[in-house]
């Protein structure tokens, strides 16, 4: 009987009834706080502000500096539309000390009607000198008593959707300031200990600063009102995935003892033998493998490190107690490398290693089912096809997700759900691997559920690669040492930039149609390789050419990577489908084009498929001129470093967790206000914590995430 797929909760279903100042308000109202992340009162009490305006200094109109934003107070005199040059409101306003204009382009009749002769306003904005002399255009305004009070504070503004004024924002988020509620969940003693301010009076700060504050503290998030709303997001984060790593020890799994006769016959037949590393990320892995609930493990390492290897040492140790394992990676071509790789040291050891990928006809793809079902395929690897509803396991024991962070939540836990006819309600234990080295803080923060091991050394024998940066100004010389490189008998790679990540990650598909937005960016990305290509095959004529990318059907795919590993092509062209899973030791050139467009982590990776022989090898990476500053030091981290984990670092510090990590799509909370790779002191202190509150003090656990995941903690990580 087939399992059904497993649904997660929805954001909505984890989403309580508006209450409080929210249920006071309209549906409409309700619907554009709940654009901007509004669902109920403590999340306007996080809502923090972008910036701050000095509305607390009130000038006469004659003593206010031209070129500044000041707030200057008067009685409109005249107001009229006019039309030279363009239609526009025109009001004059005066004190005793001199007048200025307020000039509108964009305005509502209601404006015409408020701003009458005779009405007093207040106007926030920069004078200049224009065409009426001096003036504001579009200030802020609104009409005063006179001798009205001039606010005490710095005015906050606050980031806003269509349909929802500033001034709405700021009065909802000044009422949920005074509600009750915002007592510290934390016990005084540990706010002393870590010299944290109070929770009510760090927001009321950041939300109504006084004058004297030190906006350079609040702009860099510094300020020790920050500190605390940052340590109060850390800690729940940590708390809620210590949760789930604890609540992990209460679901069954398999007990895969060690049976060491195929390990060892399999380490005797390798041409190498393991590093320090890699023996000990196996034995950590071989640990968790003889416990009675599941393992979740990442494995990382950098590009070449000898991931593949450990895994295969796992898979054996489930087949040994009579398990199945599931292998499952992002590309139809690094499965087949995977397939490939497996088959070669397992096969010959008696083990059954079947492919179910997308590209597999009916036939197959029907037997590769049979196998999978009665348990007669052992390892079992493919792409997305494996958790698909028509996959059933007889046995299920381990699942490896390479390249993990390219799927998405309901992936892996529809792959981890397949346990099989035997035992249902156990787990598989699942190894997650990556060769995108995660920075400590990082793994710290985003990985605090898993377990992690690091390969961080390196085979002996891998070549260094040098790396090059050409202008394409000089694109004659690199096709040159192209030419040479080829017909002195090695191999290389042209890549192209990517048609588009998500396609790249998916079965294959047909060429999309030309046409209007994403689909005719598609067509033209699609364009540049192929005509990269057959510009290379006039360039070449001596040389035999191909061509891969993610549009290309999967067999056509499949024959070119083979033709390409035997060698009887010589130089491939490619889009960054390339990036994982192609292990050709006879290729020593690669030319990347339009380098300067790709991120760190891309750009090493592709690096990555040369250096895996003898010979001494190049990457080449050609840049358009004009490059902007980020661009500039992209190519210059790249060109300094091959350390992945230094690379990561600084791919890290440029652009942020969320893409770096693939979050978005992960499950995992991603912080608002925390900077984990500026934060690292608060990263640590928050780990730290979480475990002690855990262990000693539950009410303040329950406290702190009910008031930072209002009951939504269940539903981030599966």
């Amino acid at each position: 009987m087939k399992r059904p797929p497993a649904k997660r909760a929805s954001a909505a279903a984890a989403t309580p009834p508006p209450a409080g100042l929210l249920a006071k308000t309209s549906k409409a109202t309700q619907a554009v706080l709940a654009k901007i992340g509004i669902h109920r009162d403590f999340d306007l009490v996080l809502h923090l502000p972008l910036r701050y305006e000095d509305q607390t200094h009130l000038y006469r109109i004659a003593d206010a500096p031209n070129g500044q934003t000041v707030l200057v107070e008067g009685v409109v005199s005249d107001s009229a539309i006019k039309f030279r040059p363009k239609r526009q409101l025109v009001c004059t306003v005066e004190d005793d000390s001199g007048v200025v204009v307020m000039r509108f382009l964009n305005f509502y009749g209601s404006q015409v009607r408020q701003l009458a002769v005779g009405t007093r306003v207040r106007m926030y904005g920069e004078i200049r000198q224009g065409f009426f002399g001096a003036e504001m255009v579009h200030p802020k305004y609104r009409v005063v008593e006179a001798g009205a009070p001039v606010s005490k504070q710095l005015t906050p503004v606050y980031p806003t959707t269509a349909g929802l004024s500033q001034a709405t924002l700021q009065r909802m988020v000044g009422k949920a300031l005074e509600a009750d509620g915002l007592d510290d969940t934390l016990p005084p003693p540990l706010l002393g200990q870590l010299k944290l301010a109070g929770f009510r009076d760090s927001v009321r700060y950041l939300h109504h600063p006084p004058p004297a504050a030190e906006l350079a503290q609040l702009e860099q998030r510094t300020h020790p009102a920050w500190r605390r709303v940052k340590f109060d997001e850390l800690l729940a984060q940590q708390l809620s995935m210590r949760i789930h790593y604890d609540r992990r020890k209460q679901v069954s799994a398999p007990q895969l003892k060690p049976r060491v006769e195929l390990t060892r016959a399999l380490l005797d037949a390798l041409p190498f033998g393991l590093t320090a590393a890699q023996t000990r990320t196996a034995g950590e892995i071989s640990a968790d493998l003889t416990r009675g609930y599941p393992m979740q493990r990442l494995l990382q390492g950098d590009v070449g490190s000898g991931k593949t290897i450990v895994a295969a040492l796992a898979a054996l140790q489930a087949i040994e107690n009579g398990f199945q394992v599931a292998i499952m990676a992002p590309t139809e071509i690094l499965g087949e490398q995977h397939f490939a790789k497996f088959s070669g040291w397992l096969t010959k050891l008696g083990v059954a290693v079947t492919w179910l990928g997308g590209n597999l006809a009916r036939k197959p793809k029907r037997e590769a089912l049979e196998k999978v079902a009665d348990g007669s395929a052992q390892i079992v690897i493919g792409t997305h096809a494996l958790f698909q509803d028509d996959v059933e396991f007889s046995k299920l024991g381990l699942a490896i997700v390479d390249e993990q962070h390219r799927f998405g939540v309901r992936q892996r836990l529809a792959l981890r759900q397949k346990g099989g006819k035997a035992g249902a309600r156990a787990q598989p234990h699942q190894l997650m691997m990556s060769a995108t080295p995660i920075p400590r803080t990082l793994a710290m923060s985003y990985y605090a559920d898993l377990d992690v091991s690091v390969i961080d050394e390196m085979p002996p024998g891998r070549t260094p690669i040098a790396t090059r940066l050409v202008s394409d100004a000089r694109r004659d010389e690199v096709i040159q040492r192209v030419r040479d490189a080829c017909m002195a008998g090695s191999q290389a790679y042209w890549v192209c930039p990517l048609i588009e990540e998500a396609e790249e990650t998916e079965d294959a598909k047909p060429p999309p149609k030309a046409g209007r937005g994403r689909g005719r960016f598609e067509a033209l990305q699609l364009q540049s390789v192929l005509d990269t290509h057959e510009r290379l095959r006039a360039t070449f004529p001596e040389l035999q050419i191909g061509l891969v990318h993610g549009r290309l059907a999967a067999a056509e795919k499949a024959a070119v990577m083979k033709s390409f590993t035997a060698g009887s092509i010589q130089l491939l062209v490619a889009t960054t489908v390339i990036e994982v899973g192609v292990d050709v030791p006879n290729a020593t050139l690669m030319v990347i084009e339009n380098a300067e467009r790709m991120g760190l982590a891309q750009l090493h990776q592709l690096r990555g498929r040369v250096g895996r022989g003898p010979g001494h090898s190049t990457c080449i990476l050609l840049y358009q001129s004009a490059l902007s500053a980020l661009a500039r030091e992209r190519l210059k981290i790249i060109f300094e470093s091959t350390d992945g984990f230094e690379i990561a670092r600084e791919d890290l510090r440029l652009r942020g967790p969320g893409e770096l990590l693939g979050a978005r799509q992960s499950g995992v909370p991603m912080l608002r206000f925390a900077d984990v790779s500026t934060d690292i002191d608060l990263v640590e202190s928050a780990r730290n914590v979480a475990q002690d509150l855990l262990q000693t003090q539950p009410p303040v656990v329950e406290a702190h995430l009910q008031r930072w995941l209002g009951g939504r903690q269940n539903y981030l990580r599966v």
